[in-house]
């Protein structure tokens, strides 16, 4: 009973062994809860019950549509898909984590390889392709960043905790989240008790290499804007902004938003429901602000000044969905255009998602728990969608989530790699039997006033 008295006080006084106490319980705590709840793959988030036995492609009017190749990635496995229009995969990458680091010279300990997937990938012209690792069940969760060739040997790899996105600037570096346990006290954040996850910001060299790194918590806690942190959900204390999106501001993008310059970052907090701009140069947070959204991913700045994200939760619990694609005006906060699904086809995904403007004004949309992607018009109509065709669990009726997507267009591609794809001659941008131009962008992305879309076949799948 003394003993019992003694440690009792030490814990609620904070005088050792109070803190060590403590840390033991809550990592004892952490251990049980990932040997019961995380112990069968199926049970974590990465992995949803089906709304539909549909798989592949289930709509697809290639008069809205804006034609080219789907890159995904799920959450069964590190791998990257490449799809056409038609749902066939035209080329693939994988690599298990176990593979890439072989040398155990990654995440200490890791999950097994079934529960490590590519969380985002970005494909570049030569079929290179940088990956972000994610472990369900652990925390940190980001296990690091790798590049590998079109053939999935590995180039580069980067040990850091990376985790959600990144973004690779015209340059070639690569701008990365991270996170890490910290166990100092901030000034003026005494209600964050250490230990806590923080995110930080890295650059990488184009070779894998870190140059710098800034936490971004005392970044946002010394910047005008550190109010945003009085409003972190009590839930949520040991992870206080949970950091999830990284959005490179290109010339073309920081042409016409007022808050930003060229190579700014643009940066999302889901726990404070925030947003903000990001100076990679000096360290700190320049412009921050809230809006109709809650707990949003993957804001991105338009060419017409516009920000367009994933709004998770912003639309509550409607008959279309709780989640929603927003675009608005960051002067004034004004709501320019939004998509909410319709009650035939709700737009739902508690956490996750991602979104994508094209060209032509459509906007390619990951529906992370439905395990979905859905391409709209500005008009809300459906022009193509596809469900991930894995099924999985005791009863074969579990989905995995989305990861990430984004629409390429082969003429993006050397011809090297365009001609190693599983092409239809159809989805040849310079075949005679399709009139689709090659394009040198990156991606087919655009502002909502971007070009019409090209021509494209009429054959229906």
């Amino acid at each position: 009973m003394l003993v019992f008295v003694i440690g009792a006080f030490s814990v609620v006084t904070e005088i050792f062994p109070g803190p060590q106490i403590q840390h033991a319980y809550q990592a004892g705590q952490a251990l049980y809860h990932q040997a019961t709840d995380y112990s069968d793959v199926y049970k974590g988030d990465i992995w949803r019950t089906q709304r539909t036995e549909a798989k592949g492609v289930t709509q697809y009017d290639p008069r809205l549509a804006r034609n080219g190749l789907a890159l995904y990635t799920t959450g069964t496995e590190p791998a990257a898909y490449l799809i056409d229009m038609n749902g066939k995969v035209v080329h693939e990458w994988r690599k298990p984590y176990s593979e890439a680091w072989p040398d155990g010279e990654g995440v200490p300990n890791p999950r097994p390889d079934e529960f490590i997937h590519f969380r985002n990938a970005q494909v570049q012209p030569n079929g290179d392709l940088i990956a972000l690792y994610e472990g369900n069940g652990d925390t940190p969760y980001g296990y690091g960043l790798v590049k590998l060739d079109k053939d999935s040997n590995v180039i580069w790899r980067y040990a850091g905790r990376a985790h959600h996105q990144f973004a690779v600037a015209p340059d070639g570096k690569i701008y990365a989240l991270i996170h890490g346990i910290f166990d100092d006290e901030i000034e003026g954040l005494d209600y964050l008790e250490p230990p806590r996850l923080e995110d930080s910001l890295v650059v990488l060299s184009p070779e894998g290499e870190e140059l710098q790194r800034t936490r971004l918590l005392p970044a946002l806690n010394d910047s005008p804007f550190s109010e945003l942190l009085d409003n972190v959900p009590g839930i949520m204390l040991n992870d206080p902004i949970h950091a999830n999106a990284v959005d490179y501001l290109t010339a073309d993008k920081a042409r016409n938003f007022p808050f930003g310059n060229e190579g700014d970052l643009l940066l999302s907090f889901r726990e404070t429901s925030s947003i903000a701009v990001f100076d990679p140069r000096s360290g700190q947070v320049t412009w921050a602000t809230r809006g109709p959204w809650i707990r949003q991913h993957d804001p991105d700045v338009l060419p017409n000044g516009d920000i367009v994200m994933f709004d998770n939760r912003g639309h509550y619990h409607t008959p279309e969905g709780e989640s929603r694609i927003l675009e608005f005006d960051p002067r004034n906060l004004q709501i320019t255009w939004q998509y909410a699904g319709t009650a035939e086809h709700p737009l739902e995904s508690e956490i996750r998602g991602d979104q994508h403007r094209l060209d032509n004004g459509n906007t390619l949309v990951s529906e992370s728990d439905g395990g979905r992607l859905v391409e709209v018009t500005r008009e809300g109509e459906i022009a193509w969608e596809y469900l991930v065709p894995t099924r999985g669990g005791p009863d074969g009726d579990m989905i995995p989530i989305i990861g990430w997507s984004q629409r390429l267009d082969p003429g993006q591609f050397d011809d090297g790699f365009r001609q190693s794809l599983d092409l239809d001659d159809t989805d040849q941008p310079d075949s005679p039997d399709s009139s689709e131009p090659s394009h040198s962008s990156d991606s087919i992305e655009g502002g909502k006033d971007g070009e019409s879309a090209p021509p494209v076949r009429t054959t229906a799948p």
